[in-house]
């Protein structure tokens, strides 16, 4: 089925403008939205404004520190100020921003450097209990890399505080780049898990990115809470889109559930978002701490188990549940609004947005009709460009441009999406995508794992969780706690370690040698 239902003709979200441009025409209308920073070193108040004029200061220091248009700067901050100020630096200096998620460890962090090509790192020196120079210095082999930027006191041999680059700001002429970027331009790249061993770098340009920030997606006036980390696709665009909207924002650093519920009540927040984990949390905390919660009016859902109980979960608390789809290639498919009825809001995964375009499809590619299961295709301004690995790109388009998305799901006769099962082999904790792929090549170079197979296994609070499947090598042992160290010894993010280990004689597997990870799963349920 090509289901064309919400398609405009005129495509009123594609400006043909760098984001720069595009947040600055916008700033003028509303540039007195107000954003509220909660962290861990306390709490900060500004306009859309105030923020964008910081943040040209910084890219003028950017640019006088050598960084120009098409440059790679990777940013491994939480969600705060300074992580807004340096987006914004990077999109206003043409050059390219790698937001990278603050829980990546040493390994998936190098790999992004190196694949990048970045010249630039920012990170904090400390936070939330982690040594993030001590991260910096595990690296490796970085050969791009030439300045590190630290929010913080302490800085590398190679590296510049924040706060110098502040100062370097006021002393620095205001330069206009003769070369400005054009909306075709490369502006973000982000990397995500999916079926191959390593992160994939997904590109996008000025014009995928500006076309997702101004499609309908804020279901009415903020103000909007937000847990999203700022190195998910989610937080990086809730972090600048109210730029370009003007909803009015509550973040924070890290996600704390009793935080959460005490900044709903204190803002008057009208509007949050999250998976699963995140709505049970704050319903939780709400209880405990006697929250009320009154000002919410809808709360959206996304990430891998949402259910009907999930939405009914928040009716029952007094704010209308969601649901909602979209990807890292393609940030948001499909929007479930407040005001639908019961069954569309808990039962399917939303509308499919504007501009968008979605074809199911069977094993051959040949179009279902409306109702049936099949492989999800997208087009729409949205998309992105291509993966930063173009042998990547052949699996993942169809000859004609379509994006095979891997996962199943069908459209209804009202245009709605709703996702039943996925093709590709990750497990999705908290939001989070997780390479089944990487963690059976770390688990697999333990010395007592002969054979390993890695499948998502249900979690009520998480979604799912990883389960590792494991064989034995002759005369040796394992357990969760050693497989935990092999993990941690390998620099991996925490999220990526297995919570289930399973010790078996043999795998199934198909007569050509694949592991019928369908079997595992039913054998584990069971």
């Amino acid at each position: 089925m090509n289901s064309d239902l919400r398609e405009s003709k005129t495509e009123p979200w594609s400006s043909g403008l760098p984001l720069a441009a595009l947040i600055a025409r916008a700033v003028e209308k509303h540039g007195a939205t107000p954003l509220h920073f909660h962290t861990q070193g306390g709490a900060y108040t500004c306009t859309t404004e105030s923020l964008l004029h910081d943040a040209r200061e910084i890219g003028k220091a950017l640019t006088a520190i050598g960084l120009r248009r098409g440059d790679v700067i990777a940013i491994q901050l939480p969600t705060q100020r300074e992580t807004a100020l340096l987006y914004l630096a990077v999109l206003e200096i043409g050059a390219v921003l790698v937001p990278i998620v603050h829980v990546y460890g040493p390994a998936e962090v190098g790999f992004i450097l190196r694949q990048s090509r970045a010249r630039v790192l920012c990170v904090p020196d400390f936070w939330s209990r982690t040594d993030y120079l001590e991260r910096v210095a595990a690296l490796g082999d970085t050969p791009d890399l030439e300045r590190v930027i630290v929010v913080g006191d302490r800085a590398p041999s190679n590296g510049i505080t924040f706060g110098a680059l502040q100062r370097l700001a006021a002393t620095t002429q205001e330069h206009r780049p003769a070369d400005p970027p054009t909306s075709e331009d490369i502006c973000l790249l982000l990397y995500t898990s999916g079926t191959t061993a390593s992160p994939k770098g997904v590109r996008h340009s000025h014009r995928t990115v500006g076309a997702e920030w101004q499609i309908p997606f804020i279901d009415g006036p903020g103000p909007y809470l937000t847990p999203f980390p700022a190195g998910h696709i989610a937080g990086f665009n809730f972090l600048l889109r109210p730029f370009i909207t003007g909803t009015e924002m509550v973040f924070m650093d890290r996600w704390d559930a009793s935080l959460a519920a005490r900044l709903v009540d204190e803002y008057r927040v009208r509007l949050s978002g999250g998976t699963p984990f995140h709505l049970q949390g704050l319903l939780e905390a709400a209880r405990r701490d006697g929250r009320s919660l009154a000002s919410l009016a809808s709360y959206g859902l996304g990430g891998t188990g949402v259910t009907p109980e999930h939405v009914a979960m928040a009716d029952r608390a007094g704010f209308a549940g969601t649901r909602a789809y979209g990807l890292t290639e393609h940030s948001t498919v499909s929007v479930g609004w407040a005001d639908s009825p019961f069954d569309i809001r808990a039962c399917t995964d939303g509308r499919i947005q504007p501009g968008s375009r979605v074809r199911i499809v069977d094993e051959l590619d040949s179009d279902l009709p409306a109702g049936r299961d099949g492989e999800i295709l997208l087009k729409g301004p949205e998309l992105f460009v291509g993966y930063t690995d173009p042998a990547l790109n052949a699996a993942a388009f169809t000859h004609d441009g379509w994006f095979r998305t891997g996962d199943i799901g069908r459209v209804d006769e009202n245009g709605c999406l709703t996702i039943t099962d996925r093709k590709k082999d990750i497990v999705i904790r908290g939001g989070e995508n997780i390479s089944s792929l990487e963690v059976e090549r770390v688990l697999a170079a333990h010395p007592a794992v002969r054979d390993v197979a890695v499948v998502a296994q249900p979690d009520a609070r998480y979604g799912e969780r990883v389960c590792a499947v494991v064989v034995l090598r002759e005369r040796t042992s394992l357990d969760l706690s050693a497989v935990q160290a092999h993990f941690a010894a390998a620099g991996v993010a925490k999220q990526k370690t297995p919570e289930q280990l399973h010790i078996v004689a043999e795998l199934p597997r198909t007569p050509s040698g694949k592991v019928r990870k369908g079997d595992l799963r039913k054998q584990l349920s069971a």
